[in-house]
């Protein structure tokens, strides 16, 4: 089981390192790894089990946060519709990448946070409104999806991480909360 501990923190060399593509067919170890970060992020959101696990919320997960150089992210984003509490997006993704995005940009209006990150980071981070994403799901199928809104932002904060990129790359250090005309900002 995956708890705080195991998470690493800004200033980790591997946070900021390219991670490598995931064979296929998947192996075991990493198929157990993808079930493994989805049920930490559903632990995460359930208030009794993250209060005994001493666990922080998160709606996303990135192998590079496990110190794991690999091309593996897990999204659980809850729904805010009461009338339908199932989660809006509850996936593992192995090698996703962006085949396609929005011209509009979109951030969300209380900024980003981050599991490896214990210190708030004021400011907007501004991204695409829509993206398209391909990736192979936990059967190791390929799978194609389109996202927007808190999903779209959600799934590149974590393609990032990929990357090596942190959210507050994002920011801009002179005027965090400048926005240009038409960005969309998500409440």
């Amino acid at each position: 089981m995956i708890t705080m501990d195991d998470i690493i923190r800004e200033g980790h060399p591997t946070l900021r390192e390219v991670a490598a593509e995931v064979r296929l067919p998947l192996s075991d170890e990493d198929i157990q790894l993808g079930a493994d970060m989805l049920q930490f992020l559903k632990n995460s959101q359930d208030p009794e089990k993250a209060e005994e696990l001493h666990l922080r919320g998160g709606v996303g997960l990135a192998a590079p946060q496990l110190n794991i150089k690999k091309r593996i992210i897990a999204l659980h984003v809850p729904s805010s519709d009461p009338e339908h509490p199932e989660p809006t997006l509850s996936e593992v993704m192995y090698n996703p990448k962006i085949l396609s995005h929005s011209v509009q940009d979109a951030c969300l209006g209380d900024g980003e946070g981050c599991l490896s990150v214990d210190r708030e980071v004021p400011g907007y981070v501004v991204r695409h409104a829509r993206v398209t994403v391909s990736y192979y799901d936990l059967a190791g199928k390929k799978q194609k999806r389109r996202l927007k809104n808190y999903e779209a932002i959600v799934v590149q904060h974590e393609i990032d991480h990929l990357n090596g990129i942190m959210f507050y790359d994002h920011i801009n250090e002179g005027n965090p909360f400048a926005l240009q005309q038409g960005v969309l900002v998500i409440e």
